[in-house]
């Protein structure tokens, strides 16, 4: 495998959050999506309402470090800032 891959779950811990991620997800998606460097990108609920499975393949670290700064100023990445994250990073 080469580029990074990251792989786990976005975990809510109530139907607020649940709201927050149904709400600016679409958006989220299709902006990373759109990135440079990006090769795919998949949210998805679990059979928990709670948990959603996240995906991700970037060409390279400094496409995922790009992703990573623009999520982090970004709409989703304040609306989503106190979800638990629970993912492992492979090729960094």
């Amino acid at each position: 495998m080469t580029g990074v891959h990251l792989s786990g779950q976005l975990v809510c811990g109530d139907i607020d959050e649940v709201a927050a991620v149904v709400r600016h997800l679409a958006s989220h998606v299709a902006l990373t999506r759109a990135e440079p460097g990006c090769i795919s990108f998949c949210v998805s609920r679990t059979e928990s309402p709670l948990v959603w499975q996240v995906d991700e393949r970037f060409r390279d670290a400094a496409a995922f470090k790009a992703h990573q700064d623009r999520v982090a100023s970004s709409e989703w990445g304040r609306a989503t800032a106190g979800i638990e994250r629970r993912y492992a990073i492979d090729g960094l």
